[in-house]
């Protein structure tokens, strides 16, 4: 049975570690503008899945990735030597994908935003097709019924 908690608390300490590592470490030139967004532990302890963003465009993006594998034996050496565990985990670097489904859920908003205004601004400038009251009233059907 896998002690989750464990894990979590695991995963906060590598995230820590590797951000701690990327910032005085490793010093490859290759590496962007990086931020160790999260870590997810399996439950037996023996994998790591790093997600991280990248500030720059998509080469800067693809060298800072190249320069994580690379470094990556470094930095795994150094999670297992600061978090005392019996095995150290194997770590696996992935961008995070989150930053640009939030860029196009704030486009698809924007876009929303521009359309409810439009219709807003139509419905204000729209008039009734026929008549504003087009219901008839009980007086108006005795005075309909005597003129006939």
């Amino acid at each position: 049975m896998a002690d989750t908690a464990r894990a979590r608390k695991l995963a906060e300490r590598i995230q820590q570690v590797v951000a701690q590592m990327l910032d005085t470490r490793i010093k490859d030139p290759r590496l962007g503008f990086v931020t160790v967004t999260d870590v997810r532990v399996t439950g037996d302890l023996q994998h790591a899945d790093v997600f991280y963003t990248v500030y720059g465009d998509d080469e800067a993006r693809t060298e800072s990735a190249k320069a994580l594998e690379s470094a990556k034996g470094i930095i795994r050496s150094e999670v297992g030597k600061q978090t005392g565990i019996r095995l150290t985990p194997t770590l696996a670097f992935h961008l995070d994908a989150v930053p640009d489904t939030a860029a196009h859920l704030d486009a698809a908003l924007i876009e929303a935003q521009r359309r409810d205004a439009e219709v807003a601004a139509l419905a204000a400038a729209a008039s009734y097709a026929g008549e504003s009251d087009p219901y008839r009233r009980p007086a108006e059907d005795d005075e309909g019924d005597a003129q006939a």
